[in-house]
């Protein structure tokens, strides 16, 4: 078996969430250690990693980013390396984004390139945003890349495959609360009470307004009410409400009129129910924009190298924290298939594994292109 499969199912089996990745720091930190050390240099941040490694006669400084951590789901999978971690799941690949980062990180430290290269080992990528964080950290000021680059598994296309596009690839994001408080009482007496379960109702359907009479029909938006909790029996009004969604759009500045429209219909909500309403906005993601330069010309790189086939994709509406670092440093990110029937954040999820060394070897090849 391919070792960095093997150590893919190793990370699996420790899923940790968002600056709790503790055992999987522990573990890349072992795996890093027994490599030759005389180009490289590890420093811990938080619970993520920065290991720099020296070229040979350095023009720029590459980075490359795997994120580490894994979701709050219960696995579904039975496989035989299943999570440990009760109620916790690598459901979006963030397993194989570190096995693929650690078998590129063996093969420069084995056989180092002409630039340097740095390997960002990013914490808390699902929540609460690692990415941003990292990018204000000293270590990165002390290695700032010139060119950042990574990639994100892909069920829906087969392994050998990568999908990449010059420009918007993932959309801009932001998680959405809202609390509703009123006054509770009996069923029978509606009128001494202040109902937090139709004013949740009124304010969620309001909300689907805003993309279809806020935004200009040719923009993009979404707003999605995915959770709401209220009430506790039937014959009690409920005193509260809390409402959970998420917000979309392929520009920024579209990304404002939304908060700004939450915030309308929410206060007007609470002078037409006469109660008290929250709203807030978290995690803030911003789109993934791809250096239509580099993008391009890693994608000719790669279906040059035949080793995959490339496919020019179509942006969505996926968020990643990646793009803060392409928003301040030039690189790109690209789908890596690995043929999964079940999508990502499923519990079944479970890629086809023969990806990992096609990322590998595409990726080494990519960055020790340019040896003399």
């Amino acid at each position: 078996m391919n070792p960095f499969i093997s150590i893919r199912r190793e990370l699996h089996k420790i899923p940790e969430t968002g600056y709790s990745e503790f055992k999987t720091q522990e573990f890349l930190l072992q795996y890093i250690n027994s490599l030759p050390q005389d180009r490289l240099t590890v420093e811990k941040w938080e619970t993520g990693l920065f290991v720099f490694v020296e070229g040979i006669s350095p023009v720029k400084t590459i980075g490359y980013r795997a994120d580490i951590d894994g979701l709050p789901i219960e696995e579904m999978t039975n496989l035989d390396f299943k999570s440990e971690h009760l109620g916790y799941m690598h459901a979006c690949g963030h397993d194989f984004h570190m096995s693929i980062a650690l078998g590129v990180l063996t093969q420069s430290v084995m056989n180092p390139v002409q630039d340097n290269l740095l390997f960002l080992f990013q914490p808390a990528e699902e929540g609460p945003g690692g990415a941003e964080r990292m990018l204000q950290s000293e270590q990165m000021k002390k290695w700032m890349p010139d060119q950042m680059i990574g990639l994100h598994i892909a069920p829906e296309y087969k392994a050998g495959e990568i999908a990449a596009k010059p420009g918007l690839l993932f959309a801009n994001t932001s998680e959405l609360h809202i609390e509703l408080t009123g006054l509770g009482g009996h069923a029978a007496y509606p009128h001494k009470t202040k109902d937090m379960i139709v004013a949740g109702a009124h304010l969620i359907t309001q909300l689907q307004s805003i993309v279809s009479r806020s935004l200009d029909p040719l923009d993009s938006g979404v707003v999605t009410i995915g959770k709401l909790e209220s009430g506790t029996v039937g014959n009690i009004i409920a005193d509260k409400a809390l409402l959970s969604g998420t917000m979309r759009t392929l520009d920024p500045d579209t990304m404002i009129i939304l908060k700004s429209r939450v915030e309308a219909i929410a206060n007007g909500i609470g002078a037409s129910f006469d109660c008290e309403v929250k709203a807030e906005f978290n995690q803030p993601y911003y789109q993934v924009y791809n250096d239509e330069t580099l993008v391009s010309e890693f994608m000719n790189f790669a279906s040059e190298s035949g080793s995959v086939k490339v496919i020019e994709c179509e942006k969505a509406m996926t968020g990643e924290d990646f793009g803060y670092f392409l928003k301040e440093i030039p690189g790109f990110m690209f789908w890596l298939g690995v043929d999964s029937p079940h999508g990502l954040h499923h519990a079944k999820l479970n890629p086809n594994e023969e990806a990992i060394p096609i990322a590998i070897d595409l990726m080494w090849k990519y960055l020790s292109r340019n040896q003399e």
